[in-house]
Parts: C-alpha cells; structure tokens; sequence
C-alpha cells in the first residue's frame, strides 16, 4: 500500500550501567516518520560504562554522532553516540552478520552533509 507509515522500534533507556537495558521491557516503539533511528551513547564514567539509548531522527542522530566524535576516546569521561536505522539496532553488539544492505559510514556522513546542506540558518544555531 502506498504511503505506509515507517515505525522502528529501539531500545529506550537513561544512564543505565553494564549495559542490561537491552531486555524487552526497554523496547519503545518510536514516533511515526519523525523517530527514524535509534541512538546509542557509551559513557565511561569512574564508576563504570554507562549507556543511554532511545529514539531519534536521522538528522538530530547523525549531528550529535558526528559532533561527539572528538570526545569518543574510550577513555575516562569519555562519550560516544552511534546511530542506526533497523529495529533494535542500539542493542547488545551482535555477532558479525553476512553484509547487509546496511548504510556504510561513508554513505550516512554523505546523507548527514546532504541534510546540513538544507537546514535553514535559523536551525543551525541549536546547540546540544
């Protein structure tokens, strides 16, 4: 049918540690045709690796991944944000898969500098 709505369904959770809010009772259905991705971030904090995960759009997702870059050393404080776009994506790492036909890095950074080609002026002054 044409003109279906795309929902995805990621993993949602706040600065959960070692990882375990990738169980189905963090499953959320994210909001039709605007929540587009699902976001991971990994913070090493002195007490441990602490993960946030939600819902996001492709733009929000790839700005922020791609701004937080600097700061993703593995090291003590720092932050690394990934995005993707398959259900539950920002789960647990699973084994190597056959390929996909999974964006590469290099095609989502060109979809990320096609989207920052047309937003508005007013737009780039959000900071996060």
């Amino acid at each position: 049918m044409k003109g279906d709505a795309l929902q995805i369904q990621c993993y949602q959770c706040e600065e959960v540690k070692h990882n375990d809010c990738s169980t189905p009772e963090y499953i959320v259905n994210c909001t039709v045709n605007v929540q587009d991705m699902c976001q991971k971030e990994v913070l090493v904090k002195p007490d441990g690796i602490h993960y946030r995960k939600s819902c996001a759009s492709s733009g929000a997702c790839l700005i922020a991944s791609s701004g937080y870059q600097q700061f993703c050393t593995g090291k003590l404080n720092s932050v690394c944000i990934s995005c993707c776009n398959t259900p539950l994506c920002n789960g647990p790492k699973r084994k190597r898969p056959v390929p996909s036909a999974a964006p590469s890095d290099v095609q989502l950074k060109r979809q990320l500098l096609l989207f920052l080609t047309f937003i508005p002026p007013a737009l780039m002054e959000i900071t996060f």
